[in-house]
């Protein structure tokens, strides 16, 4: 098992979602039990099921400077980066520690392909990408990253994690083994994912997309519903920020037991989880909220329902936010996180939407509809493609001290 880490201070986050922009409209969302799904209107082609689709993205400009970057993916980013006083408290990071000192680590799962996918439906008479389109770093994995390593002038490590569903929830282990071996002093995590044919019908080729909306852990659900969203927190050590929620641990494992379906016994999770308590230094009776991955597919809930009930008791209390999301894929790790900050910043259990019949497997820990409570720690599950698990601690400044 992992030793206990030194805490790392989370000195900024936001994110933007279906439930809207900043993390003021998230907790409206939230409060009142309001879902961001809607029918979908965004795909190239009719496909009858329920997205969360960020509105506003279509009227985003890019400054002068970055428009070759520009597609909805890095719109995205730029709304998600200008809201909650984020960029400022990265510009003041950046003057105290250096850029070269910031690192800047992203999770995607599709980067910018549907800028790519553009490029293709508008191909010129020799058959290659018309001119506007001719700037092959727009349409390379890495986009997302170098596109906000420009927008916020960082010059530190540099990385995009696509782990799938667990990309941005193993951003802040990749930032805090960067800080801890002195390679960075802070480090902006996050990602973002936006809608796209690629992932619409990709997903939906694979019978896991839901024709209504999405239902995690409901005895009757059927699958999933995309979303899209941004989301980004800044990262430095404890010391500089003693008053500010604290990454307390994390974990990370992979079963690698399937392409799209996780282990029968939930072993990766689980060892996730194990490893996040350990470098924590917690024991799963002191975890009051557990923002699940919750997907509404019938083995991730399956299978996580399971690992819920032996692992916590009763008290802890547990719920999916999928509902009002949708599943965010490479950003789910992030905006779920910031779920989780924002349980500990305002004693909000959030209720979990869509589960109005409980699946048998759900134990006591489910927090079907909002509970007001204190949080002192809360964890966020992340749960990829492939076995790739990820599991977060945060805990309110000066829990335990």
């Amino acid at each position: 098992m992992p030793t206990k880490m030194t805490p790392l201070a989370v000195t900024a986050h936001t994110a933007t979602s279906a439930l809207g922009s900043g993390l003021a409209a998230q907790l409206a969302a939230l409060e009142s039990a309001r879902s961001g799904l809607r029918p979908n209107d965004i795909s190239s082609a009719p496909l009858a099921c329920w997205i969360g689709r960020v509105d506003g993205v279509e009227a985003v400009r890019l400054p002068a400077s970055l428009q070759v970057w520009d597609c909805r993916n890095n719109r995205l980013a730029w709304l998600g980066l200008n809201q909650d006083g984020f960029m400022p408290k990265v510009e003041a990071a950046r003057a105290r520690y250096g850029a070269a000192r910031v690192a800047l680590l992203l999770g995607t799962s599709t980067a910018s392909i549907g800028a790519t996918e553009e490029a293709y439906r508008q191909l010129d008479a020799d058959g290659g990408f018309s001119d506007d389109r001719l700037y092959p770093p727009l349409h390379a994995p890495h986009s997302l990253t170098a596109f906000v390593a420009a927008a916020l002038q960082l010059e530190g490590p540099c990385l995009t994690v696509s782990t799938a569903c667990s990309s941005s929830a193993k951003v802040f282990a990749s930032a805090e083994r960067l800080i801890r071996l002195g390679l960075a002093d802070a480090a902006v995590v996050g990602g973002v994912d936006s809608l796209c044919d690629s992932v619409l019908f990709g997903f939906n080729a694979l019978e896991l997309v839901s024709h209504e909306p999405c239902r995690p852990f409901d005895a009757a659900r059927n699958g999933i519903s995309i979303g899209e969203a941004a989301g980004f927190a800044l990262l430095e050590r404890a010391a500089a920020a003693p008053d500010a929620i604290q990454l307390l641990g994390y974990g990370e494992a992979s079963d690698a037991h399937h392409m799209s379906t996780p282990h029968p016994q939930g072993l990766g999770a689980e060892l996730a989880l194990d490893d996040a308590l350990a470098r924590a230094g917690l024991s799963a009776g002191q975890v009051d909220y557990i923002n699940l991955h919750g997907t509404a597919s019938q083995k991730n809930d399956e299978v996580e329902a399971a690992l819920v009930s032996r692992a916590f008791p009763a008290r802890t209390r547990a719920s999916s936010t999928k509902g009002y999301t949708g599943h965010t894929l490479g950003a789910a790790g992030i905006v779920e996180a910031t779920v989780a900050m924002q349980a500990i910043e305002h004693g909000l259990i959030p209720g979990n939407l869509g589960g109005d019949t409980p699946d048998p497997g759900c134990g006591a820990q489910f927090a079907w509809r909002n509970e007001r409570q204190t949080v002192d720690v809360a964890l966020s599950n992340s749960f990829g493609f492939g076995g790739n698990n990820a599991c977060l601690a945060f805990a309110r400044a000066g829990f335990g001290a």
